[in-house]
């Protein structure tokens, strides 16, 4: 697929008289006289040139030149148009219009009218069948096969390519109508969808130059518990105190739902109490056993975090999980929250637990930073980072740095000293502190990763690699001497 083919499409949605390239400008369209510029980036001389040359017919090469003034035909995938090749005083320009009486492609972002029942089959077949490779996730791509994510490596199917309209009518089996409406208008969606007996999905949707693309992630329906998943009791602790902020950490796809999914349910099997959750999307789906849990999904049930966060305090909550502490407001109602007697869980996307503190304290002005250190000091009970690794043989397994908060944290958190955080971990380990090095260290000693994944994963590399050599495992991976 040609790079102007998205282009031309755009020029065909919009009924446009003609789209103009020229070095120095953006990619421009002229709808009844005006121009509407359709990228932020002006083109450079050398792009201007290296599209037209793309789509140009091979008996036009050899004559084709920066300076060459030319006219073509071409017929995109979203219908036929001349191209005229007029370069300026900047360098090449080139203006396209749509053929008269060409037949045109129906526009993507336009919602049309199909049956979509033979599309919802694909995309069920398609997700089953990740849920039994034991994938995580699934991309699909237009001009790509459905592309897995199986162990954390991308593997392509071999399956055709799927076409505009294939991926299209997926979304749309798969979507409401007002998600489907906002995909159209906005470009991006995010939502979850079910297939009954077999996972959940957190599904995104977008558009790239090639046309429709979405990820679904599975989210498992049977919610694994805190042994399965190797929570350490200190942890598990955490979901028996009244009071207080609990942070899970970590990059994107590190685990951190599935994590706190465990530790909801393990509040769940023994607490009597209200767990409201917050989240964008729902994802794992949480009956009342012991406690009663109520879910609510951003843009669904509540306009935002922050909105949902404060109306929570007036249901009466024991529990409240805050699915990602994205803003300052957010942030600073959850760390008021858990200063008045309610237990509240969140997530941010820091990597240790020493860069979680920090962030949240940065998230404030600087006049009000001092007042956070202290109602921080008072309010975290613990912070869990993790990140997951490939274990041997195949399938993942998480490494956890875990944070337990006492005196001697609290005092370092007040007095603005988090740097020196983690040597009291390193010294508490026997009250289940542990760093994230210590971690990949102990899988690696278990056999269940390899030295240099530990080394991938690490955020302090030289340390991890001295902890390596200590204990007598092969660093050759490094290719020293």
């Amino acid at each position: 697929m040609a790079r102007l083919d998205r282009f031309i499409q755009v020029l065909h949605e919009h009924a446009a008289d003609g789209l103009q390239l020229a070095a120095g400008k953006p990619a421009t369209l002229l709808v009844r006289g005006a121009l509407r510029p359709i990228m932020k980036e002006p083109l450079t001389g050398p792009q201007v040139f290296g599209l037209v040359q793309e789509i140009a017919p091979p008996a036009m090469v050899s004559v084709l030149t920066p300076k060459a003034e030319l006219t073509f035909s071409y017929a995109s995938p979203s219908g036929a148009v001349e191209v005229e090749l007029r370069p300026d005083s900047g360098g090449p320009g080139a203006t396209i219009r749509r053929k008269p009486g060409a037949v045109t492609a129906a526009p993507i972002a336009v919602p049309v009218a199909r049956d979509l029942s033979e599309a919802r089959a694909s995309l069920e077949r398609i997700l089953r069948a990740l849920v039994v490779a034991e994938g995580s996730d699934v991309h699909l791509r237009t001009g790509q096969p459905p592309i897995q994510r199986l162990s954390g490596t991308l593997v392509r199917l071999d399956a055709p390519v799927m076409e505009a309209g294939s991926v299209e009518a997926m979304l749309q089996s798969a979507m409401l109508d007002a998600d489907f409406a906002k995909w159209a208008e906005e470009g991006d969606a995010d939502w979850a969808f079910e297939i009954a007996g077999v996972a959940r999905f957190r599904c995104n949707a977008g558009r790239d130059r090639f046309g429709p693309m979405a990820v679904f992630r599975v989210i498992p329906s049977e919610i694994l518990t805190c042994e399965q998943l190797g929570v350490t009791k200190e942890v598990q602790a955490l979901c028996h105190l009244t009071k207080g902020l609990v942070v899970v950490t970590g990059p994107t796809g590190s685990g951190k739902s599935t994590t706190l999914a465990a530790l909801v349910d393990l509040i769940n099997r023994t607490r009597t109490d209200h767990i409201i959750t917050i989240e964008d999307p729902v994802e794992f789906v949480h009956a009342s056993k012991r406690c009663l849990v109520t879910q609510r999904q951003v843009g669904l049930h509540t306009r935002s975090f922050k909105q949902a966060l404060r109306a929570a305090l007036r249901e009466d909550p024991d529990i409240i999980l805050v699915g990602e502490m994205r803003d300052l407001e957010t942030v600073s109602i959850a760390i008021e929250t858990a200063e008045t007697g309610h237990l509240v869980f969140g997530t941010l996307h820091t990597t240790t637990a020493v860069s979680t503190i920090d962030r949240i304290i940065d998230q404030f002005p600087t006049d009000r930073q001092s007042q956070v250190r202290v109602m921080l000091s008072e309010s975290l009970r613990g912070v869990i980072a993790q990140v997951l690794c490939k274990k041997k043989g195949g399938g993942r397994v998480a490494a956890r740095e875990v944070l337990l908060t006492i005196p001697a944290v609290s005092n370092l958190i007040r007095e603005g000293k988090s740097f020196q955080i983690p040597s009291i971990m390193q010294t508490n380990r026997k009250l289940g502190m542990l760093t994230l090095n210590d971690s990949l260290l102990d899988l690696v000693e278990q056999g269940l990763i390899e030295p240099k994944e530990a080394y991938l994963k690490s955020s302090d590399k030289t340390a991890l690699v001295t902890s390596l050599k200590a204990k007598r495992v092969d660093t050759s991976f490094l290719g020293e001497g």
